[in-house]
């Protein structure tokens, strides 16, 4: 799984039990909604998972592109990292600054919806 770090912001928080151990920074993908674990939690144990609302710096697709800010960017769950590829990507919110094709992190307000 990804570690992605919260910059800022003020997430939403859902209430998840995952059936195996989460760690905190995993993005999770649950149907269509990306979520993001801010702390640890046990495999059958109540936690939370950030639902949308934060802004967070994490791993980006090197050589798909770049991007612009605001662009809409997507959740690349085989390869834990964000994209701007949509295909069965899912989409994780918006690029905050551009991105150039070669960089390997980016920042991305979380709206996934």
């Amino acid at each position: 799984m990804s570690d992605l770090y919260l910059k800022h912001g003020d997430p939403l928080m859902v209430d998840h039990t995952p059936a195996s151990a989460v760690t905190a920074g995993d993005v999770l993908v649950l149907v269509d909604s990306v979520r993001v674990a801010h702390l640890d939690i046990e495999a059958g144990r109540k936690g939370a998972l950030a639902a949308g609302g934060g802004v967070y710096e994490g791993p980006k697709a090197s050589g798909d592109g770049g991007w612009s800010d605001g662009d809409t960017i997507y959740w690349d769950d085989t390869n834990d990292r964000f994209t701007a590829t949509a295909g069965a990507n899912k989409i994780f919110g918006l690029a905050v600054g551009d991105a150039a094709d070669t960089d390997t992190t980016a920042i991305v307000q979380h709206r996934p919806n």
